[in-house]
Order: C-alpha cells, then structure tokens, then sequence
C-alpha cells in the first residue's frame, strides 16, 4: 500500500470504545479530538495512522507495550482529558435523557492496581507466553513490563506460562482468570487439555510448587493450600472460582465509600445484584441487609462469610434473578416493614425491570452503581419519572486507561 492510497482525516469526537471518530462515521484507534491524522480506510476504520497535527492532550504512553497490547486503550491521553472524558460520557447519556445533576469529581486508580485480569496463555514451539491480546487481534502481546496490573498478578505470568506447558493444545490458548488475595493468587484456568489422571498430577505438583493459593482446572478443583479470601468489610468471603470482583481495591473502596455515605442512617438495606458481598457485608456493620443475587455459588459465599465474621447486623441472602424475576413492591415492603434504602449494582445491561419495581414500592433511597452509562441513563429517567431526585454522581476510574467507566449516583424520593 503506497501513501497515494492514504487519506486524511480530522478527528472529531472519541466513541464509547475510546476511538476516535472523524466523519464517515470513520474509526481511528488511539488519537484524540481535534487531531488530524491520515491513514488507509479499511472499511469504517482507519489503519496506518499517523498523527499529522497531535492534540495537546497527547502524552507518551507510560508503558512500553502500549504499541502492541490491547489491554489499555487511552494512554496516549492525559490524566484530565481521560476524566472529562468519561464524566461527559455519562453527563450526555443523562442529558439524552432530559436528566442533570452534579457531577463529583472523578476517582482514578492508580497504576498497577489491578488485582484480577484475564490472561491469554499459548504454547510456542520453544515454550510459552502469556499477555494479552492485541488491540482486535488473536495476536497475544508479553506484557513483561505492564503498568496496569499490580505487582502481584504480575508475579502470575511465569505461572501462567507453566501451566500452558503442561495442559494447553498447540491451537488453542488458554484463558487464565488471574485474582489475588491475601493467601496468594487464585487462578481459574479455562480453554485446556480435558483431565486425566496425569494431567492432575502435574498441576497439583504445579500448584505446590509455585504456592497457588487455588487452582480450578474449568470446573474442577485441582489444589487449594488456603482459601483465597477478599475482605469486604470486617467479614472474610471466599469467591467462587472466576466470580466477579471490583478491578482494583482502590476502585473498590471508593464505590463503597460513596455508597455508604448514600445509605448513612438507614436501617434495613436491600442489595440488589449483590455478588460475594462487596456492599452487603460492609452496610451490615450499621444495618440489617437483605442482599440478593442471581449466582446460587455466590450467595453461598456471602453467607458464609457472614456468619463467621464478628459484630455484623443480620445479613439474609436470596439467588433469584432479578431479570426475570425481579422484587416486588411486596418484596420491598414485607409486612410493612420498608426497607430504608437500596443498592443496586447490574451488569452492562442495566436493571430495566428491577428498577421499575423499585420506583412502584417508593424505596426512599436508592445507591445505583453503575458500568454502563447508556443503560445507567435509560434506569435514572425511569426513577426521575416516578418521583426521585438524582442528587449526584460520583465517575470511579478504575479500569485506567481503559474505554469501561463506573459511576456511583444517588437518588431520593421527593417528598
């Protein structure tokens, strides 16, 4: 392909996936509104790029893999641009949906943070390697000098590699769910050799060797030296294997920041899409919690976790699925004793039908986290038509460098 064949553009805008957007709609991968930059057009997307005019937002990357990785998406942008940027793309989802309110300012996580990432591992003719993939690419990157996980995953590449040589095909790579916790790393291993006896042998012998706290082989239990507990609260939860866990502790901590600050006072809390407990375990220090979740494993991890820890208030559980089953008014207000608030916290796709029901039973407070603003938008003008005021919404950056945004937003009944 000659340069006769490239084009130029001016960049516009960043779309939901941190491209940048110039018109066509045309996508351009890492460059930055206000840019002009040329490239080849390969359908809607723009390869080959160069940066002809560069934004003063530009900066040089901090991480040498930025190039070649796909595990961060905008570290090409300054610290500012990145904030404003995810706190307009909420700010426009609300607007699209006649809503305003305050914005706090944004929390970011900070560098080699991550306490959980999903690695891709592959055997090679002369061993293996591990990282991850490159940005819309099978290709796996090494990410030796990685400035986004933190030091103990790091720690999990060797590991990973290991277990590669021993239960990964020739064509097909492993998916290694990596998470540490305070007894060692607890890895999920999918996309391996089926067992044999052998074979779980050799990964046993593996798990001893390197003092992986737990090793699950897809379903199996291969080897636990100590239970991989996370701390949420004063309570100690053992997560099923792969289950959901906020990125960063840091992130962690600044959603239940902003959720007990939204809760304060209330004595009797629902928990709606509750997972292991991150919110439910710690509200219990000052209220009663009903705390409800779709993964029956998950449930069973929140309730042990609570009855062996000290000085919580009564959690009750429930596996339900709050999609197609959601609580009802009657659930919300049982025998006429209301819950005093709720938090809620659903998937990408938002709690449509939850939400609904949450309006009809006039919970008075609502703590509604967020990792979807198009969908987080759609549940606020539901509650803003039935009554409640949205009082502020607090952007938690902690997949940096990423494209993902959270938010923490609270909501009142008016009077």
């Amino acid at each position: 392909m000659t340069d006769a064949a490239r084009i130029t553009a001016t960049i516009s805008r960043l779309g939901h996936q941190g491209d940048g957007v110039a018109d066509g709609p045309l996508f351009a991968p890492r460059t930055l509104p206000g840019e002009v930059v040329s490239g080849i057009a390969v359908g809607s997307r723009l390869t080959s790029i160069r940066i002809e005019t560069p934004s003063e937002h530009r900066v040089q990357p901090p991480c040498r893999h930025y190039k070649s990785c796909g595990g961060c998406q905008l570290q090409h942008a300054s610290d500012g641009f990145v904030a404003q940027w995810k706190t307009d793309v909420v700010r426009n989802a609300l607007t699209a949906q006649g809503l305003e309110t305050e914005f706090r300012p944004v929390h970011t996580s900070p560098s080699q943070s991550r306490r959980r990432a999903t690695l891709a591992v592959r055997r090679t003719k002369k061993g293996a390697m591990a990282g991850f993939h490159g940005q819309a690419s099978d290709v796996i990157t090494e990410i030796p000098d990685c400035r986004l996980l933190d030091p103990a995953l790091m720690a999990a590449i060797p590991v990973a590699e290991s277990l590669a040589l021993a239960g990964a095909s020739r064509k097909t790579p492993l998916s290694v769910t990596v998470t540490a916790s305070d007894a060692g790393l607890d890895m999920f291993v999918q996309n391996g050799k089926p067992l044999d006896g052998p074979l779980r042998i050799v990964l046993a012998q593996l798990a001893e060797k390197h003092r992986i706290a737990r090793l699950t082989w897809d379903d199996e239990l291969i080897a636990m030296e100590q239970p991989p507990v996370q701390p949420f609260g004063p309570a100690l939860v053992c997560p099923p294997p792969g289950a959901f866990l906020q990125a960063t502790k840091d992130g962690e901590a600044a959603l239940l920041a902003a959720v007990l600050e939204i809760t304060r006072g209330a004595k009797r809390i629902v928990d709606l899409f509750a997972g292991c407990g991150t919110f439910a375990l710690p509200l219990a220090q000052a209220a009663e919690v009903h705390a409800v979740e779709g993964e029956r494993d998950m449930v069973a991890a929140l309730d042990a976790g609570w009855r062996k820890a000290k000085g919580l208030k009564k959690v009750t559980t429930e596996a339900r699925d709050l999609f197609r089953n959601p609580l009802l008014p009657e659930d919300l207000n049982p025998f006429g004793a209301a819950f005093d608030a709720a938090v809620i916290d659903p998937p990408r796709a938002g709690a449509e039908a939850q939400v609904a029901q949450l309006a009809k039973a006039r919970t008075p407070v609502i703590a509604y986290v967020s990792c979807n603003p198009v969908s987080f938008a759609r549940d606020a003008k539901t509650l803003a038509a039935a009554g409640y005021d949205l009082g502020w919404v607090q952007v938690v950056d902690q997949f940096r460098w990423s494209a993902h945004i959270e938010a923490v937003a609270r909501f009142t009944l008016k009077d």
